[in-house]
């Protein structure tokens, strides 16, 4: 067998495809390395000349990578490829026990294309990482994957944000919750702008009081309201596993907020990072939690841009801040001073603030802007170099 590069020229002469000069660049790019390697085939990159990736190209990608066992990691956010694509994809995944992450975010693949993946993942035993968020998922492929993970015991991050779901029923959470009494394996479970509601929170909630190894939780962009917010703090009282919750943009105000920061100030909560930017949380709700952290040390890392920062907040902060109990690099607000009032600005830090595009200069994986790939990396990621 020929260099990878020789591989997938030869594959390409055989299937009568045309190769893509951004896979071979990328292919070159591989050769002569060894250990662990990522194909970063990305079709948002600004830094190269990018031909998307095509369901032709999937083809070929999956004929050349069937017996490698180096290359660890493909990810191919933002290209063409649809169900048929996945289609192949899949079929790799059947036959290829090296490739441990797989992230097609923003490729139309469809139902169809998510229940090839849905099927893989009853023959694939190695693959730990998958991500197909705002990939048109619907309901029957999310209950499909539900219902797959209910045996799987290799994955360690789902990523299903975004499906396109029109039922007001929320069967989805009620499957997922199932599917979390059983699966104990599952280390992060993204369930971004799905429409949740605290039903829905409510259903997820009760299966991890009896879940002690999902450790990140992604709820950012649901309609997730008080209720909501008080089920999740339960948890935080009873389960110590829980060590990231993303409730970004939702609606949790100062009611959700006081519920959240009488679990963290408990001993049992071994909650580090709380993201809770633009939840409309006020005053009250803000200073019980700056509260809370003071009465315990674990949580490290919290996140409010986009509530409403009065001053008792500004200056709560201002003290977390100046003491050294929160670092500036595990905040997203910084301090300035205006007339001798105190203030706080917005700086670009994050969770995962590079989710949906990467720089153009600087760091690609900045800690402070990716934190909960720093919490995640060791346990989750194959490749120290994966990108958030």
């Amino acid at each position: 067998m020929g260099s990878i590069t020789e591989v997938y020229s030869s594959v390409c002469k055989e299937l009568k495809l045309r190769t893509n000069r951004y896979i071979l660049e990328v292919l070159q790019e591989t050769e002569g390395k060894t250990g662990d390697i990522t194909l970063k085939l990305t079709g948002n990159d600004r830094l190269r000349k990018v031909e998307k990736v095509t369901n032709k190209d999937a083809l070929a990608l999956s004929r050349t990578l069937r017996d490698n066992d180096s290359v660890t990691g493909l990810d191919l956010r933002y290209n063409c490829i649809t169900d048929e694509g996945a289609g192949h994809l899949a079929d790799l995944l059947k036959s290829n026990d090296a490739l441990l992450s797989l992230r097609l975010t923003g490729n139309k693949i469809g139902n169809g294309g998510a229940m090839h993946f849905a099927s893989m993942l009853q023959v694939n035993s190695t693959l730990q990482v998958l991500d197909v968020a705002d990939s048109d998922l619907g309901t029957q492929s999310v209950i499909a994957f539900a219902i797959v993970l209910n045996n799987n015991k290799s994955l360690r991050s789902v990523n299903i944000s975004r499906p396109l779901l029109f039922s007001h029923q929320e069967e989805t959470a009620v499957h997922l919750s199932g599917m979390l009494v059983v699966n104990q394996c599952l280390r992060e479970l993204h369930l971004g702008k799905m429409g949740m509601t605290d039903f829905g929170v409510e259903r997820l909630t009760d299966a991890l009081r009896t879940n002690y190894t999902l450790k990140y939780l992604d709820l950012r962009c649901n309609r997730v309201t008080r209720d909501g917010a008080l089920c999740l703090a339960k948890v935080l009282k009873n389960n110590g596993t829980l060590e990231i919750l993303d409730l970004a943009s939702n609606r949790i105000e100062d009611d959700g907020a006081l519920y959240l920061s009488q679990a963290i100030a408990l001993p049992t909560c071994n909650l580090k990072a709380l993201s809770i930017p633009s939840n409309n949380i006020a005053t009250v709700g803000l200073v019980s939690l700056s509260r809370a952290m003071q009465a315990n040390n674990t949580l490290t890392h919290i996140y409010i841009w986009g509530n409403r920062l009065e001053e008792p907040v500004c200056q709560a902060f201002s003290d977390l801040l100046s003491s050294g109990r929160l670092s500036s690099e595990q905040t997203d607000v910084c301090v300035y001073e205006v007339d001798g009032c105190v203030c706080l600005a917005e700086v670009f830090h994050g969770l995962k603030r590079h989710y949906y595009w990467t720089p153009s200069y600087g760091q690609d994986v900045n800690p402070a802007s990716n934190a909960a790939l720093a919490f995640t990396n060791t346990q989750l990621h194959p490749n120290s170099s994966h990108t958030p």
